[in-house]
């Protein structure tokens, strides 16, 4: 007999955990059942425990499993039987069927006689003499069985939990970093983000209060490994929908987002309600909700666009802050030729490349720009952009050259060699020239006014 008022204790406690009850008295059966099999069983027998929680009584069965001789093979006159260990299960080749056992095993004809009606498949219990003096050893196994059981549980609690919070933002505190990769105590697990996965620059100590996106719930050998983001594109929508109730309700959505984590992002948005501004939705009054992202985001540029279905006019908001002349589009070629003037070739280009190169992954379209003369400015290459240096439009207007501009000086290519300036560079500041998204979204609304 079990004490109830130490068994209900640990109940509470493991329920406190998120570990059902149903589950540790499970775990408290599974585990008595091992000690005594251990300590009184036979080899092969199938015992069964049952624990009634009025009294704290224990009833130990024996469980037989109905078969008939197709589907067991009987030892052969001389051939000799290899016993295996209890927790052993017995090794059989492809097509191969068990050996009866009689511990564990009843012919359909013998299970007749003891339960009429009985069937193929069905189990057969035979009560065993009830025993509360177990040995060490099998208390030790007991007491194994119950950690394994409870380790289970609890990795079934934390999978349900953290499963339906996949997708969302999580709050925790950094407790320590250890090669590159940040890993954050979320109270009941510990969730880590990878140094892929981090904004660049920034960094945190341990007791740190963090937020991040969970991307992946994935269940290891030792636990539940919980990955989490700061870099990924979905942590700025949901940052968002946290902010705006215009986002998070479905009046405002977001059709496509273009990032590069700690520098800038690109977010078009169109409206489903036609008395909701989805630009004005995202930037709030003063721009205070936009704002507010940016801050959680290091400073991250947070370029808000409205969304059109015409693609000329999509191709140009997407390069904003910089002014489009002309659009010419090549379906074939799946790229758009866009005309600027000299004074606003800076602004369409962006530092090292940044401003077209996000534009061109915001539309999906391999972007072009050339200056009111004809001459190539910049063209777009899936991941990277080509500069031709003659044609350097802050050269050409007698600014100091940048960081990307003495790259191209650096390497001295002659006139018609191009250089590529990779997506990296983009980690360097932005030039004062560029807007923020209350900024953009305030000469817009002017330029309707004025209208």
């Amino acid at each position: 007999m079990l004490d109830l008022k130490t068994i209900n204790s640990v109940l509470e406690e493991f329920a406190e955990r998120g570990i059902p009850r149903a589950s540790m008295i499970e775990a408290i059966e599974a585990a008595m059942a091992t000690a005594y099999k251990r300590e009184y069983g036979k080899r092969g027998q199938v015992v069964r425990t049952a624990l009634d929680m009025n009294t704290g009584t224990l009833i130990f069965e024996q469980v037989k499993t109905v078969v008939d001789p197709t589907m067991v093979r009987f030892p052969e006159e001389g051939e000799e039987v290899i016993e295996h260990p209890e927790h052993h299960h017995e090794e059989l080749a492809e097509g191969e069927l068990p050996r009866f056992d009689a511990e564990k095993h009843m012919l359909i004809e013998d299970a007749k006689r003891i339960k009429r009606g009985a069937e193929v498949g069905d189990e057969i219990v035979f009560p065993l003499e009830p025993q509360d003096d177990f040995g060490r050893i099998a208390a030790q196994t007991a007491k194994q069985v119950i950690i394994q059981k409870i380790r289970e549980a609890e990795k079934l609690s934390i999978l349900e939990e953290f499963g339906h919070k996949k997708g969302d933002i999580v709050s925790g505190i950094v407790q320590r970093v250890e090669r590159g990769s940040l890993f954050i105590d979320l109270g009941r697990a510990t969730g880590i983000i990878p140094y892929e996965e981090q904004i660049p620059g920034e960094r945190f100590r341990p007791g740190e209060r963090i937020r991040a996106y969970l991307y992946a719930v994935d269940e290891g050998f030792r636990g539940v490994y919980l990955r989490l983001s700061r870099a990924n594109p979905q942590f700025v929508v949901k940052l968002f929908s946290l902010e705006a109730p215009e986002l998070a309700n479905g009046a405002v959505e977001i059709k496509a987002l273009a990032r590069e984590a700690g520098s800038r992002t690109k977010l078009a948005v169109a409206s489903n309600d036609p008395h909701v501004d989805p630009v004005g939705s995202l930037v709030g009054q003063r721009g205070v909700r936009v704002s507010t992202v940016m801050g959680e985001l290091g400073g991250e540029r947070i370029d808000l666009i409205e969304w059109s279905e015409d693609l000329s006019t999509f191709i140009k908001e997407a390069l904003s802050p910089a002014s489009v002349l002309e659009i010419a589009l090549n379906e074939d070629e799946h790229r758009a030729t866009v005309t600027v003037s000299e004074d606003q070739q800076s602004l369409a280009i962006g530092r090292g490349g940044q401003n077209v190169r996000l534009a061109a992954k915001l539309t999906g379209w391999n972007i072009d720009i050339i200056s009111t003369g004809g001459a190539s400015v910049a063209e777009t290459d899936g991941e990277g952009i080509i500069v031709p240096p003659a044609q350097d439009p802050a050269e050409e207007a007698g600014v100091m050259p940048t960081e990307s501009d003495e790259l191209i000086e650096d390497g001295e290519a002659p006139a018609e060699e191009k250089t590529i300036l990779p997506a990296e560079e983009e980690l360097a500041a932005m030039p004062a020239s560029d807007e923020t998204a209350a900024d953009s979204e305030e000469s817009r609304d002017s330029a309707k006014d004025e209208n």
